[in-house]
């Protein structure tokens, strides 16, 4: 029975066979020519490393194009040399401002320690004399030799106390540490203001050779060293500080052919109001600011001569130092009145405040030359009119509209014959 089943299998699998060769043959289809063999093709990669190569390794593909850009490539290669040489310079300046700022802060620092350290060592000793001093008075005439030393003892601690204030009311400490803090600051803007250039991109030599002045103009407005470059303390008159590079002024008006709206965000309006501004801070806070400071001045002349006075006046009376006589009074009161007088000189950092009014009133000038300098360029090269407005505005602490205001109240002060100074009066 198993061999029957097997052979009827095979024998209906032949059959099916036969029967689909049977229905090949019936259909017949046409044979269509072979497709032409295609050149290859290079992939993706080859193509990326033949366009980042600059076609240096594609003579079979493009070679028209390769011809044709070489010029260009070249020109594209020169610029970008360029710039990058332009990039190292101004990264070489900012080292060097860097460095400048870490500088004047530690020296900051260190003369604001010598402030502290003089004025303190300076008082004791003055004190310890006049003790001295008012011993050798209370003494009798019998003890010759005590009162002897404590005569020469006083004496020669007056004197050290002479020699020391001079040189301290010279050098002024206060004023020393003012000046580099002023110096920290303005290098950090200037630090700031090169990591903005560098980072917008696109260097030129202009911003180059502008951070170059602008970093000789700060060594040169506050100098590191003391001796043959530290500034006259104690000026006949009373300056401004000047801390950035002069430049050329050029007049020039507003070009009423171009229009007067969306010139650069300028217009004739603006430009009124710039220039009122500026009266007004010439008016009023620059010429504050110097009054001020000349009284400053003045007052820190007059502690820094009585200092050494006094402890002069106490180191020669002490010589002449007795029971009973009038003359020990004259060394007891110059010590304690040298003493008040060093304390509130040094200690209320007089030299100091006229650092800060000379400081302030420089920023003032400073800015009175921006606004000046900027519209009297062409209305192309001008920063544009909105962004410097809000620059003007946040460097005198208002508002846009506190700024108009201001300008709009000092145009109409000067129609009306309101003199300038009672009106800055009411506006500041």
């Amino acid at each position: 029975m198993a061999s029957l089943q097997v052979s009827s299998l095979i024998s209906s699998s032949s059959s099916q066979k036969q029967a689909m060769l049977q229905a090949k043959a019936a259909i017949h289809v046409p044979n269509f020519p072979r497709a032409p063999k295609l050149p290859s093709l290079p992939t993706t990669n080859t193509l990326f490393q033949e366009l980042n190569n600059g076609f240096t390794h594609s003579s079979s593909i493009l070679p028209v194009l390769q011809d044709n850009n070489d010029s260009s490539n070249n020109v594209n290669c020169s610029c970008s040399s360029k710039s990058k040489a332009t990039m190292h310079q101004l990264y070489a300046i900012l080292e060097a401002v860097s460095d400048r700022v870490e500088m004047h802060h530690n020296v900051g620092e260190q003369r604001n320690n010598w402030n502290t350290l003089l004025l303190n060592s300076i008082n004791m000793i003055t004190l310890t004399a006049t003790v001295m001093c008012g011993m050798a008075a209370a003494s009798g005439a019998a003890a010759g030799a005590p009162v002897l030393a404590l005569k020469l003892s006083s004496a020669l601690l007056f004197s050290a106390a002479t020699g020391m204030v001079v040189i301290m009311n010279k050098i002024q400490p206060s004023q020393l540490a003012e000046e580099q803090r002023n110096a920290t600051r303005l290098f950090k803007q200037l630090e700031a203001e090169i990591e903005t250039i560098i980072a917008l991109g696109n260097p030129s030599k202009e911003d180059v050779k502008r951070s170059m002045k602008k970093v000789l103009a700060l060594d040169k407005a506050y100098p590191l060293p003391l001796l043959g470059a530290m500034l006259e303390k104690f000026p006949q008159k009373f300056e401004p500080a000047v801390w950035w590079p002069s430049s050329k002024r050029r007049t020039i008006r507003f070009n009423e052919k171009k229009g007067e709206i969306n010139n650069n965000g300028w217009d004739k309006g603006l430009e009124m109001e710039m220039r009122e501004v500026v009266e007004v801070m010439k008016k009023k806070d620059v010429e504050d600011y110097e009054r001020l400071g000349n009284l400053v001045l003045k007052i820190n002349k007059t502690l820094a001569i009585a200092g050494p006075l006094l402890t002069g006046i106490a180191a020669v009376g002490s010589c002449f130092v007795r029971q009973g006589s009038w003359a020990s009074v004259v060394p007891l009161v110059a010590g304690a009145l040298a003493t008040a007088v060093n304390a509130f000189e040094h200690g209320g950092q007089v030299g100091m405040v006229a650092e800060m009014y000379r400081s302030t009133a420089g920023f003032f000038r400073q800015t009175q030359d921006w606004i000046q300098e900027t519209i009297e360029e062409e209305i192309e090269e001008r920063e544009d009119g909105e962004l410097f407005e809000m620059k003007l505005a946040l460097k005198l602490g208002r508002s846009l509209s506190q700024l108009r205001d201001l300008a709009a109240k000092s145009a109409y002060s000067r129609i009306e014959g309101t003199p300038i100074d009672e009106f800055a009066s009411k506006i500041f």
